[in-house]
């Protein structure tokens, strides 16, 4: 499959406060669409993937391993492969999540 509609893609619950649309996957690489309301916390954690986010919307608070980093729309951030991170939105934020290889856990 190569093409991803937007409106085709289910909205789930991450974190109790965060929803994701899974957006074009395929081979290694996936993208994701989340959406945070302001407050709305991805808490610490790790995945053997290479993730880098993407900020659409919204302020952002991110931490990645010791370093924080505050995002604002058009800020990227790299996340290495076992690499603990975690995201706390400042506002209501849209954000692009890309993986590699894919996270078939995410898939599920």
């Amino acid at each position: 499959m190569a093409y991803f509609p937007f409106s085709n893609q289910t909205p789930i619950t991450m974190f109790d406060t965060l929803t994701r649309r899974n957006l074009a996957h395929g081979g290694k690489l996936m993208m994701i669409h989340v959406e945070i309301p302001s407050g709305g916390l991805a808490p610490p954690h790790s995945h053997p993937h290479e993730q880098v986010t993407y900020l659409l919307e919204g302020r952002a608070e991110v931490r990645v391993g010791e370093e924080t980093y505050q995002l604002s729309p058009g800020d990227s951030v790299y996340v290495a492969p076992n690499r603990k991170h975690e995201m706390r939105a400042l506002e209501d934020c849209r954000v692009l999540d890309v993986f590699t290889p894919k996270r078939e856990d995410l898939l599920q």
